[in-house]
């Protein structure tokens, strides 16, 4: 979104998936998502360096189930299924992502799959279902 500020319509289940997006961006989205009423989740990434720490991380963030396996399984059935935080939408906000994808890559590209399958199960059950990533605005330098 930052490199051209294209905006999606967050009520539209068809545009539901996972994007990069910059910093600054996050406020903006938080409160088209809320003016929308959907469900707003943040997770900080700051110095998050692996699995483990994500998932302890989006247990808080997303106030996870207590069954919570932590396990990319689990998160991906809790994704799927957001029941515990009933809303017709979801936006979930990813501060400072850059952090996990240069500390552990495969992790981040795991996180990044498993939101995209919660993305098109959402859009597949006509749910809006969003997650935005944010990464410093050199890394869309050349877009």
């Amino acid at each position: 979104m930052s490199a051209h500020r294209f905006d999606l319509d967050l009520t539209q289940p068809a545009q539901s998936g996972v994007y990069f997006v910059g910093t600054a961006d996050l406020d903006r989205l938080a409160k088209a998502a809320r003016r929308d009423e959907l469900q707003v989740c943040r997770t900080d990434l700051g110095g998050c360096a692996d699995k483990h720490e994500l998932l302890q991380r989006l247990a808080v963030s997303l106030t996870l189930p207590a069954s919570f396996g932590h396990n990319w399984d689990a998160l991906a059935d809790c994704l799927r299924d957001m029941g515990w935080l009933p809303a017709w939408g979801y936006v979930l906000l990813f501060e400072r992502g850059d952090d996990l994808r240069n500390a552990a890559p495969e992790d981040f590209t795991t996180l990044l799959g498993v939101l995209d399958d919660a993305a098109t199960f959402g859009a597949d059950h006509d749910k809006p279902w969003f997650a935005f990533l944010a990464l410093p605005d050199e890394a869309f330098d050349g877009s």
